[in-house]
């Protein structure tokens, strides 16, 4: 019987397992068994994390994370979490690997995933010219001309960064204004290897065994055009890895689990939650990290009371 188990791996579950650990509760935490780290394993320069004033990588902000959880006890494995059943005094945890366990209490960090466009052959061209993750395939478009679809910071920072390898970036996005940062749009425009597209959508990829180019909606008058391209990358925002719980715990409107006011405590006793999964405004890692101890915070009152 485990006092703690934690599930997911990003800022929120790293940060639980250290403060969990630290209170001497000897939190186990399901890392994943593909995406340990969460969704900073695809981000490149991290400026805005307090305590680094010059910066650094994203995964190795979360390889510091991980190993701090470590330092103080949280033991982590990495196995994907395939079912549970929260409901009950005590939790039932299982995992892809076939084994079951047991805790007092349940901290979810799972996250978010990236959103997809819906659009026919997206998951086919999937890795063949259509990808989520500059910093996973930039490399492989040195001199090609390239869109990004989107438009919030994490498009912003995409269409950027892939100005390093491509000749040429478009910035696709379906209005005629962003809902990203100042400093980040102010930094996209400024540069001279981007163009924006503004009131246009994606309506058609086409191309063989690989992304050749695309169609292009007008949102506002409905025209159509193609264009031809090399690669697409998706930044169109998040949904929340809710599956395993949806049915067991309420969610909010937008599909993120329901916590009570600035707790982590959703609505079944000794199941809390943090991070990006909770999370549909801020989603930065600063923010989640902060609401992971919360989440402990809570468990452990949780625990100290029960």
């Amino acid at each position: 019987m485990r006092e703690v188990i934690i599930i997911g791996s990003g800022p929120a579950g790293f940060t639980a397992g250290i403060y969990t650990a630290r209170a001497g509760l000897k939190p186990l935490l399901i890392a994943s068994s593909v995406e340990i780290g969460g969704e900073l394993m695809k981000t490149t320069e991290v400026e805005n994390f307090p305590g680094f004033p010059d910066g650094l990588q994203g995964p190795e902000l979360m390889a510091n994370f991980q190993a701090q959880a470590e330092r103080f006890g949280t033991e982590i494995m990495y196995e994907d979490v395939v079912e549970v059943d929260l409901k009950g005094e005590i939790k039932i945890v299982k995992t892809g690997n076939g084994e079951t366990f047991e805790a007092k209490t349940v901290i979810l960090a799972t996250g978010a995933a990236y959103r997809e466009l819906g659009l026919p052959r997206e998951k086919e061209l999937s890795g063949h010219g259509v990808s989520w993750c500059a910093t996973c395939d930039g490399f492989f478009f040195r001199e090609k001309t390239i869109a990004v679809v989107g438009g919030g910071d994490s498009a912003m920072e995409e269409a950027n960064f892939l100005t390093r390898f491509a000749s040429k970036v478009y910035l696709i996005h379906r209005r005629d204004t962003f809902k990203a940062s100042k400093i980040m749009q102010d930094r996209a425009m400024a540069n001279p290897k981007i163009e924006v597209i503004w009131n246009s959508e994606i309506a058609e990829l086409k191309g063989a065994t690989n992304l050749e180019a695309v169609t292009l909606r007008n949102t506002v008058d409905g025209s159509t055009k193609d264009m031809d391209l090399d690669g697409l990358f998706i930044a169109v925002g998040n949904d929340p890895r809710v599956w395993l719980v949806e049915n067991q715990l309420e969610l909010t409107a937008e599909k993120f689990i329901k916590v009570e006011g600035r707790s982590s405590k959703t609505t079944l006793p000794g199941v809390f939650a943090c991070g990006d999964v909770i999370d549909p405004t801020y989603r930065q890692a600063i923010t989640a990290a902060g609401s992971g101890c919360v989440a402990a915070l809570d468990a452990e009152h949780y625990l100290m009371n029960h």
